[in-house]
């Protein structure tokens, strides 16, 4: 899985926990990542892209894909 936002770039952040003991560890927070549908240069591609960045509607859906059955497959499974 990609760990950065193709949109705006956040990725991984390290840091310290520290306990109330003071006891200090090593660790890392992890951006919110989805992959979605997304329109790029006009075509429908999937990326991996941040929760803040779906929520301010920086990632442009493409349209529904209505599936329709093609002209020889209706005219084969019509009864006859």
């Amino acid at each position: 899985m990609a760990k950065r936002c193709e949109i705006c770039d956040k990725g991984t952040v390290v840091g310290r926990s520290v306990s109330h003991a003071h006891n200090v560890t090593r660790r890392t927070w992890q951006a919110n990542l989805q992959r979605v549908r997304a329109l790029i240069d006009g075509t429908s591609r999937r990326i991996w892209v941040c929760t803040r960045c779906l929520r301010s509607g920086k990632v442009e859906k493409p349209p529904v894909r209505r599936w329709q059955p093609a002209p020889a497959e209706a005219a084969e499974s019509a009864p006859t």
